[in-house]
């Protein structure tokens, strides 16, 4: 059994999953995780912030403007019952188990249910990223098995941004969701190191993983 954020990180690299096991790093830092539920929080106040008079909380990362142009247009594309339960879902911070992976989804609500999941960072301009993708894929395959019917759709809130978006399970997720699958199953050892990937620059064991990572200027050979 596979956790959603284990299914995440193994999409976004192997050898990062690898390591964080290594070192006992599951669990987020207190400083990241206090964030997160921060940026949580502002994904159920979108009724209360959407309201122009109303001061936005600093987690919010968009101007007034955007933020609420972002938000009304999530209010008008999607139907009354997905916006009722995005502002108000039926519970929150639920604990799913699938026949493979089991995590927490943030919000569930409609009927038939489905899931949606609160990320802290900055979405691409369209879709999501697909790492993220994998975990919602992961989080309606643990609701459909639980629920023992079928989820075809999940939402991803990027509350510091006011963006919401319907995430279709569609062929290209779930193929990237197995790949996942794969690779924690046949981790026996480090994965295979990426090279000259721009991921690896920020990560935070890039001097244990050894990946070397090349400038812009190495890469033209000036």
């Amino acid at each position: 059994m596979h956790a959603f954020t284990d299914l995440e990180t193994a999409a976004y690299c192997p050898r990062k999953l690898y390591y964080r096991r290594m070192r006992g790093d599951e669990e987020p830092p207190a400083e990241a995780a206090e964030a997160a539920r921060r940026v949580r929080e502002v994904a159920l106040r979108y009724a209360e912030l959407l309201e122009p008079g109303n001061e936005l909380p600093p987690e919010v990362e968009a101007t007034p403007t955007q933020f609420r142009t972002r938000l009304s247009c999530a209010r008008a594309r999607f139907d009354g019952d997905v916006w009722a339960g995005l502002i108000d879902p039926r519970a929150r911070d639920v604990f799913l188990e699938g026949k493979e992976a089991r995590g927490i989804a943030h919000k569930l609500f409609g009927d038939p249910p489905t899931v949606s999941l609160v990320f802290a960072g900055e979405p691409p301009d369209r879709g999501m990223w697909e790492p993220q993708g994998v975990r919602a894929v992961a989080a309606a395959k643990a609701l459909a098995w639980e629920r023992q019917r079928p989820v075809e759709r999940a939402f991803a809130e990027y509350p510091a941004h006011g963006i919401v978006r319907e995430v279709r399970l569609t062929t290209r997720r779930k193929a990237a969701y197995r790949r996942a699958i794969r690779a924690i199953e046949s981790m026996d050892g480090p994965p295979a190191r990426v090279e000259n990937d721009a991921k690896c620059r920020a990560c935070e064991y890039r001097a244990t993983c050894g990946t070397r990572t090349r400038s812009l200027r190495s890469l033209l050979g000036l």
